[in-house]
């Protein structure tokens, strides 16, 4: 898999990265909604410095993954007793 160097800004902070290219959209796509939360959130809330803001965008990603994970497992839970009753019945 190619490598690609690029250069990513994260709350006015240069950052470069080594990706596969295949990766770029969504690292790309992943810093687009890093900026906008920042926006948001420094919009909304009074900060005393960039830290504070990005410990609150890490925060909110971070919540939102743990209860996507769970809410993941649990489909795929429900779709495996599904089967397995599906499968009792066909047999």
């Amino acid at each position: 898999m190619e490598e690609l160097t690029i250069t990513v800004n994260i709350a006015d902070r240069p950052y470069r990265l080594k990706i596969k290219r295949d990766e770029e959209g969504i690292i790309r796509q992943a810093v687009q909604e890093i900026e906008q939360r920042t926006r948001d959130y420094s919009e909304s809330f009074a900060f005393n410095d960039k830290q504070d803001l990005l410990a609150m965008v890490l925060l909110h990603f971070s919540s939102t993954t743990l209860k996507l994970a769970s809410e993941l497992k649990e489909n795929v839970e429900n779709v495996i007793h599904r089967l397995s009753r599906m499968d009792h019945m066909l047999s």
